[in-house]
């Protein structure tokens, strides 16, 4: 198996061209990287699809149980969860037709990396989000 992630320009292209982020595993507890990541890239324009079935709101957002609850398409589902985890993601991200799976820093599960991009999906693992939209996008 030989995951690479995207280079800078096929990143920086989806980050240009996405809105509306679903964030598996945000926390509602400011001092945590997904509440503070979100809460940025909210600030940036981008619409924040809270996924966490323990909370019903998060950053002014409803949040959703799981992928699958969310009434509206996505184009980017960025995640907040143990790599053992990521797997039973990976299917409900396909499932919801999700063009693009963002796995955050140390969220490394390079099977299911590789299974989401052979699906067509366009996807980034073990980096953070905002971090490279800071970096691409920002001017």
């Amino acid at each position: 198996m030989s995951f690479a992630n995207p280079g800078d320009d096929e990143i920086r292209t989806l980050l240009e061209h996405t809105r509306r982020i679903a964030v598996v595993g945000i926390s509602d507890k400011p001092g945590r990287a997904s509440h503070g990541v979100s809460k940025l890239m909210q600030r940036w324009g981008f619409t924040i699809i809270p996924v966490n079935p323990l909370l019903d709101e998060v950053l002014g957002e409803k949040c959703y149980p799981n992928l699958l609850a969310i009434p509206e398409p996505v184009d980017l589902v960025n995640v907040f969860r143990r790599p053992a985890e990521v797997d039973a993601i990976v299917d409900d991200a396909l499932a919801i037709g999700a063009p693009a799976l963002w796995l955050q820093l140390d969220v490394i599960n390079e099977a299911a990396a590789q299974r989401a991009q052979d699906a067509g999906m366009t996807v980034i693992m073990d980096r953070c989000l905002m971090v490279d939209y800071g970096r691409l996008c920002s001017e």
